[in-house]
């Protein structure tokens, strides 16, 4: 996956990197572990709930949702972290303002998805009525808009470093910044769109982990 990371060689920059910017990155690259080791930790011990049917949002609904509430915002802080550590360190070429700003919307997003939860439903929490919430409530609405608009954002973020990394000729970060990109905005129509989620939330937070611990590596 190093070939996903933002290659900043000739772009950060070259005197001592303050430690608050160092634990801003390592707070980056703990988010997706975070979020992922708390959403299967969940998943596998709530009765009731089924990734091939909830999406992992639906984590945040019944008496113990607050768990995924705070796991949203923890990891949403942490990608905004990387949008900070980015501007600090890259201060030249395509993406160095556009790349932050989106990294922050990604992370914004996260943050409102965490504290507006989508609606319970397919039996989720025990006791929720089978199929689909008959109306979408406005705080379900909101979820859903600010998780399409985060990895949108992250997308976009990944089309501007691919076109970073081609004029600086490095073919292999170019590829997979594309990678990322496609899988964000592409859909799997074969596939269970709670399993779609949760692909895509993987390839998302490894992405942010991986560009986290090069910026730290290479400052």
């Amino acid at each position: 996956m190093a070939s996903l990371a933002t290659t900043t060689d000739r772009d950060t920059t070259q005197s001592a990197v303050r430690p608050s910017t160092r634990h801003l990155l390592t707070a980056a690259a703990l988010a997706g572990p975070l979020f992922f080791t708390s959403a299967a930790a969940q998943g596998l011990t709530r009765d009731g709930f089924d990734l091939r049917i909830h999406p992992i949002s639906q984590l945040a609904t019944g008496d113990l949702g607050w768990i995924q509430m705070a796991t949203f915002v923890l990891a949403g802080s942490g990608v905004v972290a990387l949008a900070v550590a980015y501007r600090r360190l890259v201060t030249e070429g395509v993406g160095r303002r556009l790349v932050p700003l989106l990294l922050t919307v990604f992370g914004a997003g996260l943050i409102l998805a965490g504290l507006f939860v989508m609606d319970p439903q397919h039996g989720f929490p025990i006791g929720t009525p089978d199929g689909p919430a008959a109306a979408m409530s406005w705080n379900g609405i909101v979820h859903s808009a600010a998780a399409a608009i985060a990895f949108t954002a992250l997308a976009v973020a990944c089309i501007a470093l691919v076109v970073r990394c081609v004029r600086r000729r490095q073919v292999a970060a170019a590829v997979g910044h594309g990678v990322v990109a496609v899988v964000l905005l592409v859909p799997m129509p074969s596939v269970p769109i709670s399993l779609q989620i949760a692909f895509t939330g993987l390839i998302a937070f490894t992405w942010t982990t991986v560009t986290a611990l090069r910026l730290r590596r290479r400052s």
